[in-house]
């Protein structure tokens, strides 16, 4: 059999380092040994465990059992050259007779200070100038602190006077070797250490939970099949740090501790609203242990499997049983896919169909767009290098009359209704985005600012009912508008938001404009980009909002649909949310504010008007036709006051800087969960 050179170089470097580590206290031990009169051979010859059951009479005609040492397995520990008064310090000679225990033989012994010698020993180290050369001890102070903090520091409820957990009642102090942990991971002995933590937990202290623990996928697979990859006691719970499984700590930190081996099915959980909340630091959502078991886990088939299919409403009744404000478990959570994702067409269909879906939606929208922004803005840049000492929109004669007018645009029912769905529109983003990228630095901060998922989830479907409310009641009042003037009505007309071959000719000419290769064209009352801003939100609203309403009513579809439809619609109302806003604050915000033309703002959607010369500029056809059919003077007004004009600024910009914001935290939160 062959060894790695390299494994076995660095154990004997470990061996060396905890020898050599041993010989201070070695001396110092020795020297308290000769103070006293007592070696490790006068204590032997009472407490020697090969010589079978010990005892000693206490002088009152009482017999009691020593405490039993493996003379063989203190030799070979790392403390086996310190002598047993180094750490039994209360351990005197009585009179040079070699009774170590004085008068009183029934006295308890002071509890040894494990902690107190290793720190000790550490500073001492750091004095010197050595701790370069012993790392181990820093790693055993650090351990010793974290212990102190843990559960098994705390006092215990039967008996306060002692913690619930010592170093001995682990490591057995007497026996104990190299520390096995130090050890290279693919050694025997690292292996045999981590097939004998269960036990040592289990035999010790925990032995209902190591019964659970024997039956288990993990149980068997160490404890039978020898496997010392398989999951032990300390990768749940840790070693030093063990802290209360009722305790938030834990149950924040158990399932990245799941996630160590099952990586794969842990991104899955974190992409659910179990696994966001859980990620922003929020305990009460369902954690691994939640659904699978603990201690009993069983493999998924297994009939006796806490997520088997004939098992897994009752398990999701355990917490959804329609109590608080939890919903009662509707029979469509059974084919719930809590670990579904979109990599996996053969097992996942419905899951991976949704996810392309929207992939190719967002690439093709993103990619036009954009494209369609980048050349829009390098030409309307160049033009307007070339006149410099112009003003943004090139002044032309008008009739005395109409000098200085406006002509109104927007109604005040149109500006009410823009400004609702910008706000309600902005707030949904502000609360959903800390669920979309929970891991995102900033995710969790702000989930605080909201008072939690349960405010944030609140004010989430107050504004989503507001932004339905206002796309509800448009219907409506469009609907009044075309039919009081039915007569006049033209669907493909020129006031129609209706595309038509017009806005496909427009949008091949500004392509053509982009690359010099034509005029830019004129448009009439509505642009194409205008008309695609106007008609995006009756596919954005209606994916978003039934996706959202399954969401926020699970019980009731859950009661006829099946499972697989809550994982698509949470990837339709996640990848939809994240087209709209990043649409609106990049390709909207540049149409109507950021481009050369416009920038830095465009106020008309705030005060309603914009001036003539503007108009004649932008909508050159519908100028002309006005003034053909002579209606150019009805619809003019007076431009806004001054102090309407700054309002309108204060609020353009300040709307501008929230969603330039909200835009930034998106960035950041995308490129985080790359």
């Amino acid at each position: 059999m062959q060894t790695n050179p390299a494994l076995s170089l660095r154990h004997f470097l470990m061996c060396l380092l905890a020898l050599f580590l041993s010989v201070g206290a070695w001396a110092q031990s020795a020297a308290s040994a000769a103070a006293t009169g007592l070696d490790n051979a006068t204590c032997l010859s009472c407490h020697d465990g090969g010589k079978g059951k010990l005892k000693a009479s206490d002088g009152k005609g009482k017999e009691r059992v020593l405490h039993a040492v493996a003379a063989d397995a203190l030799a070979k520990g790392v403390h086996g050259k310190m002598q047993c008064v180094a750490c039994h310090t209360d351990i005197k000679d009585n009179a040079g007779t070699g009774n170590a225990h004085q008068k009183n033989t029934t006295e308890p012994l002071k509890k040894v200070d494990c902690a107190g010698c290793h720190q000790a020993l550490w500073e001492q180290v750091q004095k010197d100038g050595k701790a370069a050369e012993r790392p181990r001890l820093g790693t055993v102070v650090q351990n010793i602190e974290l212990y102190k903090k843990s559960f098994h520091a705390k006092p215990n409820e039967d008996d306060e006077t002692k913690p619930n957990a010592t170093c001995d009642n682990c490591h057995d102090t007497h026996s104990f070797n190299v520390p096995s942990a130090s050890l290279p991971k693919d050694s025997p002995e690292r292996a045999a250490w981590r097939l004998s933590i269960s036990k040592t937990c289990g035999e010790n202290c925990h032995t209902d939970q190591l019964e659970a623990y024997t039956d288990s996928v993990h149980g068997k697979e160490s404890l039978e099949k020898h496997n010392p990859k398989a999951a032990v006691c300390s990768d749940c719970h840790s070693a030093h740090s063990v802290n209360s499984t009722s305790g938030n700590a834990f149950k924040l930190s158990i399932s990245s501790q799941c996630g160590s081996c099952h990586e794969a099915n842990f991104a899955s959980y974190k992409a659910t609203y179990h696994g966001q909340i859980s990620t922003l630091g929020y305990a009460y959502t369902a954690k691994c242990y939640n659904c699978h078991g603990s201690h009993d886990i069983l493999r998924v088939d297994d009939p006796a499997s806490k997520v088997h299919p004939d098992n897994r409403m009752k398990t999701c009744k355990t917490c959804h049983s329609g109590k608080k404000e939890i919903p009662l478990a509707p029979d469509g959570f059974a084919s719930f896919q809590p670990h579904g994702n979109h990599h996996d067409f053969n097992k996942y269909p419905q899951i991976w169909i949704a996810f392309q879906i929207m992939v190719q939606l967002l690439v093709g929208t993103f990619g036009f767009f954009w494209l369609h922004t980048l050349l829009w803005f390098f030409r309307e840049y160049m033009e307007r290098k070339q006149r410099q000492s112009q003003p943004h929109i090139k002044a032309d004669v008008l009739p005395a009359n109409m000098a200085g007018k406006h002509i109104q645009r927007f109604s005040p029912i149109w500006r009410l209704g823009h400004i609702t769905f910008a706000l309600s529109l902005m707030i949904l983003t502000l609360t959903g985005m800390p669920l979309f990228y929970p891991d995102a630095p900033w995710a969790s901060h702000l989930m605080n600012a909201l008072g939690g998922p349960h405010i944030a989830g609140k004010i989430h479907r107050v504004n989503a009912v507001i932004f339905a409310g206002v796309f509800f009641w448009h219907l409506f009042y469009m609907g009044m508008r075309v039919a009081r003037d039915w007569k006049n009505f033209k669907i493909f007309g020129p006031n129609s938001l209706v595309p038509n071959l017009k806005d496909a000719a427009d949008m091949l000419g500004m392509f053509k404009w982009f690359f010099g290769k034509g005029p830019r064209p004129k448009f009439d009352r509505w642009t194409y980009w205008e008309k695609f801003d106007y008609w995006a939100p009756f596919w954005g609203v209606t994916i978003i909002g039934v996706s959202g309403l399954v969401m926020w009513l699970p019980n009731v579809f859950g009661a006829f649909l099946p499972g697989w439809v809550f994982n698509v619609a949470a990837i339709f109302h996640g990848e939809e949310a994240f087209l709209a806003v990043v649409f609106l604050f990049t390709v909207h915000f540049f149409n109507n504010h950021f481009r050369p033309d416009k920038f830095p703002l465009e106020v008309v959607m705030f005060t309603g008007t914009f001036s003539l010369e503007e108009f004649k500029h932008e909508h050159p056809l519908e100028y002309q036709r006005l003034v053909d059919s002579g209606e150019l003077e009805s619809r003019l007004v007076d431009a806004p006051s001054p102090a309407k004009m700054k309002a309108s600024r204060i609020l353009g910009f300040t709307l501008i800087a929230f969603g330039l914001t909200l835009l930034t935290l998106v960035g950041i939160g995308f490129f985080t969960s790359l």
